[in-house]
Order: C-alpha cells, then structure tokens, then sequence
C-alpha cells in the first residue's frame, strides 16, 4: 500500500470530523451533507436529495464496515481500512462521486465550472490553493471547466491503496 494513500484518507477522515470530535459520527455526514448541499443552493432538488442520500449511505457503509466495537463512532484506525479493503466500499463512494459531480454539473452538460467545482471542494473542507491545483491537474477544457466523468474517477482514485501520484494527492500537499 502506498503511504500516499494513507496521508489522503487521514486528510478525509478530518474533514469528515465535521464536529472535530476525533471520530466520525453519523451527525458528522448530516453536517457535511449540509454544507455542500447549501453549496449547490442552484441544484434541482433530486441531485441535492442524492447528495444528502449519498453521505447517509457512506456512513451506513462505514458504520456497518468498520465500527468493530459497534458504538455508534468511528476512529482513523478504524476509518483507515477503507483503503486497506477498497472493495468494501466501492458501491458508497461510487455513488458519493457521482452524487458530488452531479452537484456540480446542474445544468447536466457534463462538465463542471471551476467556480462551482471550488465551492463544493471549499464546503467539503479542502484548502483553496489545493483545490486550485486539483482542478488544475483535471485538464480543465474551454470554459474553464472539467468534465464530470473526470473528476468521478478522481474521488475514486484517491480511496485507492496502490496509487500515487494521482491527481488527490494535491489535496495532500501543502496549500
């Protein structure tokens, strides 16, 4: 496994800590999915209700995974086996991406504008400058804008245990 899959899930498990608790809790994805649903305030009602659906599911997954002591919380050591066991949780985070990227292509083009793709980023929790790159190493086409299936495959990459050098790793590094 490499260590650069480790350092991107120790960044998400603390922006999941919505609360900063030091563990995650279902009202922790409550929070988040707030955040950036009041991010997309111009998406219909369906992409938003699938957001908010998708980070129910994502905790209903990692309670079901991962809490081996089943109190109601999750810490990192726990949290980490979403990439020691990436199969596991394939289907949530498959449907967070795509509920995600759907938030940010509203008008359903298939691309996503880099101003609506910086705030949602921002209400997830990530520093600008690292969104900037982000976006940046997406290959954003004319307009200014990335396309959807692009950025899918990005959030999948980054639960992956074997790979580096990926475009998440910028969400890593230093703002």
């Amino acid at each position: 496994m490499q260590q650069a899959a480790i350092e991107r899930v120790r960044l998400i498990f603390s922006l999941f800590d919505a609360d900063g608790s030091g563990n995650l809790e279902p009202a922790d994805f409550d929070l988040m999915a707030a955040r950036v649903v009041a991010a997309a305030s111009d998406s219909g009602e369906a992409a938003r209700a699938a957001m908010q659906a998708a980070f129910r599911n994502y905790w209903m997954t990692l309670a079901a995974e991962l809490d081996a002591n089943r109190d109601g919380q999750i810490t990192f050591e726990e949290f980490r086996a979403c990439v020691l066991s990436p199969e596991r949780f394939d289907a949530a985070i498959a449907e967070f991406a795509e509920a995600l990227a759907a938030l940010g292509d509203p008008d359903g083009d298939g691309l996503v504008e880099r101003e609506r793709f910086t705030d949602l980023m921002t209400a997830i929790g990530f520093e600008p400058a690292n969104i900037d790159a982000l976006f940046d190493a997406f290959g954003p086409v004319s307009g200014d804008r990335i396309k959807r299936s692009v950025w899918i495959s990005g959030i999948k990459d980054y639960y992956s245990p074997d790979k580096a050098g990926i475009a998440g790793d910028r969400l890593v590094a230093a703002g």
